[in-house]
């Protein structure tokens, strides 16, 4: 038997169209001359030949109606029920015949048998076309692996149907929540209530649930997804239905779990007039452009309608990436909207006063900053040269050049900071602020916000590819808790934030509930349909150890240094003002600080960190490579090691 299917699915097509020509000519002939037997409850009119070539000329007459009905045209395999009109069509045409040369010839072909003929001719040449098709299905079925499919709505159907056209999986089943869908029959299949789910894995031997909701609220996903995650099987989604709607993505599209259905956050659509106010018909800049969150920036901004778009990065690839991209984005093509990429660090100052002088530049959106915890905690010098003395130079720049508004990208670990990076991010707000405090001709504001998902360096990548390759998942301790928001929610709150200032606020977003990492890693692993390897589960699949923290690291990242917060009109914007030195102050602070640079001081460094009312807490001594190589001294971290730091998980 399947040596037969197969051999029918690989003949050529121009056989196959021959083969089902044959047998609906036979089918006509067959069911004309029945007919007239049935008719007569007799076999008697066998015998008789006119009946036969009147049989014959119907053949012809009907074969040559079928080819212009286009019925030859359907390919079996992707047959459907819209395929009906076109075979009634050819019923009705074959059935026109038979009456037409009963009237013609005068033989005895009455009412019944053109009725007869027309059912026969109907089962005939449908039935064995979804015969075939069904033989197709059935050898196609044999070897896909079945899933389960979690949404009996619109978009499960439209996956069932995307999954039976594929070669790789069979739906066997639907489950709902929706209790009066309980035992109903979707697509041939039956709807099953969320309790029974366990046992219809291990009935059908399923090998993934497919979630179907594109639709569904995050919350009621994080949910489902909880519950799914006690599942020995492997759990994927298909895209968002905007994503389906505007064609970037096809329901069968099957993908990986996202993390921002695990944290159940709901989006919250943004104020038109807060993105357009500092942007619209103005030209911008991006520093960072080619960073995750520049990047990401980059792109609200161009849907906003600047006139221009300035793109500043110290990176090659990232900026040819963003620039590319933007250049063919719609909206850029059909405004001619101009896209300039400046290879550039904020550290050549002669380089942004250049840009300036290039374009009179409106908005400033500056999210070039080193960010990687151990990296900056071990190369302090250079985060604080690129941080601190890159961002001073970009702040002057501006100032000089009159630019209207100048947000800066800032973190949570510049709250108390216990790292060299969020010492660094905090002694630039302190720029900031003294800039918005001494002058009034550019608009200062700071936007702090946690960690974002998929962002370079992130954790959750890093989690991913340490599942794919079979564990052991890193996590550096079992309580750490960070807080976490989607790339394009950030970029809108930013930009949102800082249409509102009104200069020398620190906005900070509304982050929602902490997540802690270790049940994140948990539940990673456990969508992958995957085992964690305890105590409690020793034939686990994938352990989660323990690495200790890294130099700098917290248990627990904050917002705020004083309690003094404000509302905004956007309810995720919050703001409030903040301890800050004064211009004059803060120069003469700034030169013994690049004096110690210079100087190669280290212990100055760190000393200087200390006095600035930053909060800084080191919670250990720390090294500086770059020093300790300057000074001609070999670096006290093996190469290895230094290896190891850039592999573990970033300050999740």
């Amino acid at each position: 038997m399947q040596k037969l299917l197969k051999s029918l699915l690989v003949m050529p097509r121009r056989i196959k169209r021959c083969v089902l020509m044959t047998a609906d000519a036979l089918t006509v002939i067959m069911s004309l001359v029945l007919a007239s037997a049935l008719h007569h409850e007799s076999l008697a009119p066998l015998a008789e030949s006119a009946l036969w070539l009147t049989s014959l000329a119907v053949a012809g007459i009907s074969l040559l109606a079928f080819h212009w009905l286009g019925l030859y045209r359907v390919v079996l395999r992707y047959m459907c029920y819209t395929m009906l009109p076109i075979v009634g069509m050819a019923v009705l045409v074959s059935a026109s015949a038979v009456a037409l040369f009963g009237y013609i010839t005068g033989e005895r072909l009455g009412l019944s048998i053109v009725a007869i003929h027309a059912l026969l001719v109907l089962l005939g040449i449908g039935g064995v076309r979804f015969l075939l098709h069904a033989l197709y299905l059935y050898a196609r079925h044999r070897r896909r692996r079945p899933v389960v499919i979690y949404g009996a709505g619109a978009a499960g159907c439209d996956l069932v149907a995307a999954l039976r056209h594929g070669g790789e999986y069979e739906p066997v089943a639907f489950v709902d929540d929706w209790r009066g869908l309980d035992g109903a029959l979707v697509e041939g299949l039956r709807v099953h209530q969320p309790l029974v789910l366990p046992g219809l894995v291990e009935q059908h031997h399923a090998a993934m649930v497919l979630l179907a909701i594109p639709s569904a609220p995050r919350c009621r996903r994080r949910e489902i997804l909880q519950r799914l995650s006690a599942l020995s099987v492997p759990v994927k989604t298909i895209p968002g239905s905007a994503d389906v709607i505007s064609g970037q993505a096809r329901i069968s599209e099957l993908r990986d779990v996202a993390l921002e259905d695990l944290l159940g956050r709901e989006p919250v659509p943004p104020f038109p007039d807060l993105l357009a106010a500092n942007i619209q018909n103005k030209t911008v800049m991006v520093t960072g452009a080619g960073g995750s969150i520049g990047s990401e920036l980059c792109r609200q901004i161009i849907a906003q309608h600047p006139a221009a778009l300035l793109l500043v990065d110290s990176g090659e690839y990232a900026l040819y990436a963003i620039e590319r991209e933007l250049s063919q984005h719609p909206l850029v093509v059909k405004e001619g909207i101009r896209i300039t990429p400046f290879l550039v660090s904020v550290q050549q100052r002669d380089a942004l006063v250049a840009i300036f002088a290039s374009s009179p530049v409106h908005t400033v959106y500056h999210a070039a900053a080193y960010k990687h915890v151990p990296l900056v905690e071990c190369n302090l010098a250079e985060g604080i040269r690129n941080n601190v003395f890159g961002s001073l130079a970009l702040v002057q720049a501006a100032v000089a050049a009159g630019v209207e508004s100048f947000v800066l990208i800032s973190t949570d670990k510049a709250v108390r900071p216990t790292n060299a990076m969020g010492a660094s991010k905090r002694l630039t707000e302190l720029i900031c602020q003294a800039f918005a405090d001494a002058q009034t001709r550019t608009c200062f504001s700071m936007v702090r916000f946690g960690n974002v998902l998929g962002s370079s360096g992130s954790v959750v990548p890093l989690f991913r590819q340490q599942i794919e390759r079979g564990g052991p998942v890193a996590v550096t301790h079992p309580d750490i808790t960070r807080y976490f928001m989607t790339i394009p929610e950030a970029a809108q709150l930013v930009i949102q934030a800082g249409a509102m200032a009104s200069g020398g606020e620190v906005f900070v977003l509304d982050m929602g509930e902490p997540v802690r990492i270790r049940d994140l890693a948990m539940n990673m692993i456990r969508l992958s349909g995957l085992e964690v390897r305890d105590d409690d589960h020793p034939n686990g699949d994938i352990e989660i150890v323990y690495t200790g923290l890294r130099p700098g690291e917290k248990l627990y990242e904050e917002l705020l240094i004083d309690g003094d917060v404000k509302l905004t009109r956007h309810h995720r914007i919050m703001t409030c003002r903040e301890h800050y030195w004064e211009w004059p102050r803060l120069d003469a602070y700034l030169q013994e600080l690049q004096q110690a640079l210079t100087a190669i001081d280290y212990p100055r460094l760190r000393q200087l960190l200390l006095e600035a009312p930053l909060g800084y807490q080191p919670q250990a001594e720390t090294d500086d490579l770059t020093l300790r190589g300057r000074q001609g001294r070999a670096p006290a971290t093996p190469r290895a090691e230094v290896a190891d730091l850039m592999l573990m998980p970033r300050c999740p």
